[in-house]
């Protein structure tokens, strides 16, 4: 796993992020309100680079709780955002923190609810298809151990021949998904968007599946 860790750190450093979105997500823009409804409630964001979508989260009104291994990526998203920021150092992390938005900089599973407190609701946009098939179990159990009852949570995941390319980001399709976060979640399918035409890895087929999660 260090050698994983250092691997997305370079990546940060030469500026080999293709992953990240100039906007916000319009799969997030679409269905988040109809999961989570209570504006006031907080979100985990695990892997969140500096997405614009934590953004979006907390202009709705939510706490959003950002994990990040990439120093460089989370000053990033607060400089880049014009936004002014606290650092405090807790145990193994670096906390920058803005009017209601947390990012946590260090080994997402290092993390334990004693940092965050209670989080009900949770965005996956690039992270399980980021991690390596062996590490997605104890992703699953990781985020579990961090969410509160009755959580929900949004996932955005990339299905695609496994055969064709080696990620990330992998492919991460909704059996496997459910094989991972079932029976610490019921996950159900929102729906799955065709994005063969014109795909920028040339793969045969490629679709994205949008997953709801319920704990």
């Amino acid at each position: 796993m260090a050698s994983e860790n250092k691997a997305w750190k370079k990546r940060w450093r030469d500026g080999n992020i293709g992953f990240h979105q100039e906007k916000v997500n319009a799969l997030l823009v679409e269905h988040w309100p109809k999961l989570v409804a209570d504006t006031s409630s907080s979100v985990l964001v695990p892997l969140c680079g500096k997405s614009l979508d934590m953004l979006w989260l907390r202009q709705r009104g939510h706490r959003v709780v950002g994990v990040e291994l990439s120093e460089l990526a989370a000053r990033a998203f607060f400089a880049e955002n014009g936004l002014n920021v606290t650092e405090t150092l807790r145990d193994s992390f670096l906390l920058l923190e803005h009017d209601g938005i947390e990012i946590w900089v260090g080994d997402f599973f290092a993390l334990t609810s004693n940092h965050i407190g209670t989080v009900s609701s949770w965005y996956d946009r690039a992270a399980v298809v980021a991690l390596a098939p062996d590490r997605r179990s104890a992703y699953a159990g990781q985020v579990g151990s961090l969410l509160s009852a009755n959580a929900q949570a949004l996932m955005l995941t990339f299905d695609y021949p496994a055969d064709e390319r080696d990620g990330p980001p992998f492919s991460v399709s909704l059996d496997e998904v459910r094989s991972h976060f079932e029976p610490l979640f019921t996950v159900k399918s929102l729906d799955c968007i065709d994005l063969t035409d014109g795909n920028r890895w040339e793969l045969s087929r490629v679709w994205k599946p949008v997953i709801h999660l319920i704990r």
